[in-house]
């Protein structure tokens, strides 16, 4: 459908303003833990472990979630969010190599949740006796991504590819994509002439489209605060909506 506009958001460092995993592991007291086994399990089964320290502790469901709920999210990328939705032929997603639970939490708590169609992260479960369980979205052993420029867990590039290839089943779409770290690089390769991505200024997306500009086919538009991610989002959307209505 001609006009329509797909929005992929990053989660750490793009819509909240701190990265949850390290908030969790700060709040909960299980730093040191954490910096000693930092170099010795990937990431997401480090945060798995962490979990399982806060269940040996007696650190219920509930306080993690209390804490989670205490991140800050800039209210003017809660507006932001909302604006997209309330779009008519804007579809809002998340990418991102936090976790299932972590997000849903947050979300839920700014009453964003049902602005999403679709959460793509790393799974997580709340077995019987309470512990929570995080898992890998790929498992490096079973399907292995082999993207070398992303995480053993997630290459988000490889997701960009599958909500492209829907798209073009279901007619053309423009797609914006807003990040900021390492992880982001990949998919933003992947973005075609039309689409959009809007890097974080001062973060390592930002600093490797810039030193890469040649190798990016989208248009880029960087950002630092709320207040221009809102400004430049909406205008994107727009824009997109206004073409997609003077081609019919």
């Amino acid at each position: 459908m001609a006009g329509t506009t797909v929005v992929v958001f990053d989660f750490d460092h793009t819509i909240i303003e701190d990265n949850s995993d390290t908030w969790v592991v700060a709040e909960m007291g299980l730093t040191d833990l954490f910096n000693q086994l930092r170099r010795k399990l990937p990431w997401t089964s480090l945060m798995d472990r962490m979990m399982a320290e806060l269940h040996s502790q007696g650190k219920t469901i509930e306080e993690i979630s209390v804490c989670l709920r205490r991140i800050h999210m800039n209210p003017r990328i809660i507006a932001a969010i909302r604006k997209a939705h309330s779009r008519p032929k804007c579809e809002l997603k998340i990418i991102s190599d936090a976790n299932q639970f972590f997000i849903e939490t947050i979300l839920k708590h700014y009453g964003l949740f049902d602005c999403f169609s679709e959460i793509i992260t790393n799974p997580s479960i709340v077995e019987g006796e309470g512990q929570l369980r995080i898992f890998p979205y790929h498992d490096s052993l079973s399907s292995p991504h082999g993207c070398n420029l992303c995480p053993p867990n997630l290459c988000k590039g490889l997701v960009i590819e599958e909500i492209q290839a829907s798209n073009s089943e279901m007619g053309k779409k423009r797609m914006i994509y807003l990040g900021d770290g390492r992880g982001d690089f990949c998919p933003s390769l992947k973005l075609g002439e039309g689409d959009h991505v809007m890097p974080r200024k001062g973060f390592p997306l930002w600093e490797r489209i810039g030193a890469n500009p040649m190798l990016i086919k989208a248009e880029v538009h960087e950002w630092s605060k709320g207040e221009e991610l809102e400004r430049i989002l909406i205008q994107l959307i727009d824009t997109n909506s206004n073409e997609g209505n003077s081609e019919t």
